[in-house]
């Protein structure tokens, strides 16, 4: 019986490790680039399958998260189990035949159906990708690797602003094209089918990938866990509540200024300055294609640089600095009288938000055994997505309907939510740094015990 521990094998060549980054951060923009594109096709949609905003809304919230999430989980204790690779490639191929079969909908009811089908494949992307990046790469690198790879989220939300903006302009008032066994397809349903075809190569050049051997397991790695993975994953979480309660809710909070930013910047920029949908489209995917993405790669950078000098909870604390900076551009963005400053304290709220996405997902491989780290990502996008994606635009929603009572007072509603809620993710942040050292001490003594023994 070989009972070595895997982390004292040589890690891989950085070359292969940042090529096997390089493919999971295509498919990561391709998967936003799916789930975006749906928000910039509201006219033709609306007019065609005659659905409210309501219903709508229902297709890009919480009926995508809900389904994103809560099946991202057991997708997730698979990728602990088995074949990673294999999992993403198969994920990738199902949502992008979902996101085509969204051109085929002919009732709201059909959309519905294909989106949820779009959300379950996506579940099985980031988990089982946090999971492969964190067995290529030693830990004093992984904020750097696992930020590369989150970047294409946002690269992949700014070509969907950009591209979707100038397809919405050009193909609107054009007639129905007639293809084969398919009929009359409108064409935003071609803009649907064409994206989703777009990832069946992709799907095919991740199989191309080796799955890299588990560490900090004794049989060399790649045995199937022996234990259910979500009771054993509530067992550590329970013994180290603290520091998951602080990295959850921080990071989702945070994750909620974005989102709720996101989701209703576009509407004050068309109602406040008058501007039209491609231009405002061109302005926000222009910012997340600069900032956004400086800002992953800045946190990440961060995080490495911070624990290479001897602080172990580089990841928190780049969470920390992000909300305390983020909070006053939250304010002020959407209160500036003039479009330039307004633009420009997005573009840094956009900075600030961003830089913790690299740094969360290190923090939870860090802190997690081997065994569980794709479960436990799931757990943490679970979360991120209930309250970020799902929560954050009701919040905003509710403060411009209820408390302003005026469609135009939508700045000062995201000033308002993001007033408050910046602030109490520093602060949550800020208390989860002791108990985080804690518990990577805790995760790092059967190593180090093993190394002293050897």
């Amino acid at each position: 019986m070989n009972d070595t521990d895997t982390s004292e094998r040589a890690w891989p060549r950085p070359a292969l490790g940042w090529y096997v980054v390089g493919v999971l951060s295509v498919a990561c923009v391709l998967s936003f680039i799916d789930r975006t594109i749906l928000s910039l096709l509201v006219g033709p949609i609306r007019r065609d399958l005659g659905v409210s905003d309501t219903q709508l809304s229902l297709l890009q919230g919480f009926a995508f998260a809900l389904f994103y999430t809560l099946l991202g989980i057991p997708i997730a204790q698979l990728a602990d189990r088995r074949n990673r690779r294999n999992i993403i490639a198969a994920g990738i191929a199902f949502w992008s035949i979902a996101t085509a079969a969204c051109g085929l909908a002919r009732s709201f009811l059909q959309l519905f159906m294909a989106r949820v089908a779009v959300g379950v494949g996506e579940a099985s992307l980031s988990p089982a990708s946090f999971s492969m990046i964190s067995d290529l790469f030693p830990p004093q690198r992984l904020g750097r690797a696992l930020a590369t790879y989150t970047l294409g989220a946002f690269a992949g939300s700014g070509l969907a602003f950009l591209i979707g903006g100038a397809v919405v302009g050009s193909i609107s008032g054009l007639p129905p094209v007639v293809l084969p066994l398919l009929g009359d397809v409108r064409s935003w349903q071609l803009v649907f089918i064409a994206v989703g075809l777009l990832g069946l190569p992709v799907a095919l050049w991740v199989l191309t990938l080796l799955e890299p051997v588990r560490r900090g397991l004794a049989d060399g790695g790649n045995q199937p866990a022996s234990e259910q993975t979500l009771p054993a994953l509530a067992a550590h979480m329970r013994l180290n509540w603290r520091t998951y309660s602080a990295h959850l809710l921080g990071f989702s909070l945070l994750a909620l200024v974005f989102n709720a930013t996101m989701a209703w910047f576009p509407s004050y920029l068309i109602r406040v300055f008058l501007l039209t949908p491609s231009r405002a489209g061109f302005w926000i995917g222009s910012i997340l294609l600069v900032f956004g993405v400086g800002g992953v790669l800045l946190g990440g950078w961060l995080t490495d640089r911070w624990r290479e000098a001897g602080q172990g909870d580089s990841s928190m604390r780049v969470g920390v600095l992000s909300a305390a900076c983020a909070t006053p551009f939250g304010v002020l963005s959407t209160l500036l009288p003039s479009l330039p400053g307004c633009l420009c304290s997005f573009a840094m709220l956009v900075l600030f938000t961003t830089m913790p996405y690299g740094a969360a997902a290190a923090a939870i491989q860090l802190v997690t055994p081997a065994k569980l780290r794709a479960t436990a990502s799931s757990v943490y996008l679970c979360v991120l997505s209930f309250i970020g994606l799902g929560a954050g635009p009701t919040i905003v929603a509710l403060f411009t309907d209820y408390v302003f009572a005026s469609d135009l007072a939508v700045g000062r509603s995201m000033a308002a939510v993001n007033g408050v809620v910046g602030p109490v993710a520093a602060m949550l942040l800020w208390w989860g740094l002791p108990h985080f050292r804690l518990s990577l001490a805790a995760q790092s003594f059967p190593r180090a015990h093993a190394d002293a023994g050897a």
